[in-house]
């Protein structure tokens, strides 16, 4: 009876809240963790991955729609479901299993990923709302979705110990990744303008408007790649930058012209282009990075 009680909160509505196709957008900072670990444990890699993105990653994006409610298009969501009491309760269930299961890994894995729930909370509900203050919610997002998953990430990757993991090498790393997610953040929140200021959130996006979001997204994503290349460059790896910039070339075409047409008209500040340019940019990525592990981690390639 247990089990069939635990099974009702997954229904159909709920599932679609969890989102579970967006944890696609937030994988490059993991993939880009393992491309860069000088020893893999797979068996403790596979099972952080899937800790993330089967439970943590989507029991965010679940919490998030339960004190939000929206009515209006959500990433991920053009038409998103009414909420119920199952969703609160799925997500309280994921989390659980995502916090036991990191023991299989390590302590700290699992005390990181309790951090990273607890920041969540913080980001949505009602009676905290980090969200809802432009400045403090993006960088919630700045650093516990870009930073602070590279942390998680290598910490079950590979042997980690806090003495000897903040390198020159791994805090350039965790910059990276916060300055990636930095870029994408505010242009997820451009559609979003009218619908967040009516429930009392006033996003990064929208204090910056339509033109400052693209011109500040431009802006981290520079200084992402400019990083990369003082990193690439102390590992005299130059062939990754240009590689990384190639794989890019389509991303950045597709952010001009959605620039151009945003800036001539800002009904083109949609949730069909921010879903498409998420998509590709999260595609580029993901690629990239599978790149770099196959050509870091296995002789064959």
């Amino acid at each position: 009876m247990d089990k069939i009680f635990i099974l009702s909160w997954f229904d159909k509505n709920t599932v679609r809240h969890l989102r579970l196709p967006f944890s696609f957008f937030l994988m490059p900072v993991f993939l880009f963790a393992l491309s860069q670990s000088f020893s893999i444990n797979w068996q403790t890699t596979v099972i952080a991955f899937v800790i993330l993105h089967l439970f943590i990653f989507p029991s965010s994006n679940g919490y998030n729609s339960y004190q939000d409610r929206d009515e209006t298009s959500i990433g991920g969501l053009k038409n998103p479901p009414k909420v119920s009491e199952n969703l609160f309760y799925a997500t309280l269930f994921l989390d659980g299993i995502g916090v036991l299961t990191g023991f299989l890994i390590s302590a700290s894995f699992s005390l990181f990923v309790l951090i990273f729930i607890l920041m969540s909370r913080a980001y949505s509900y009602r009676n905290v709302r980090l969200k809802k203050y432009p400045v403090i919610g993006f960088l919630t997002v700045f650093i516990f979705q870009g930073a602070f998953v590279y942390l998680m990430a290598s910490s079950a990757i590979t042997t980690f110990s806090v003495t000897s993991y903040f390198t020159i090498n791994n805090l350039i790393c965790m910059s990276v990744a916060s300055f990636f997610i930095g870029s994408i953040y505010p242009l997820t929140q451009i559609y979003q303008h009218e619908a967040d200021k009516n429930d009392g959130v006033i996003s990064i996006s929208y204090k910056l408007g339509y033109v400052g979001t693209f011109i500040f997204s431009a802006l981290l994503f520079s200084l992402a790649s400019l990083f990369l290349f003082y990193y690439f460059n102390l590992k005299h790896q130059q062939i990754a930058l240009w590689l990384f910039l190639i794989i890019m070339l389509p991303v950045i075409a597709k952010l001009s012209l959605w620039f151009n047409k945003v800036r001539r008209d800002t009904s083109h500040a949609n949730f069909e282009n921010t879903m498409t340019m998420n998509l590709l940019t999260s595609t580029c990525m993901n690629l990239y990075f599978v790149v770099l592990i196959l050509n870091n981690h296995f002789t064959w390639f």
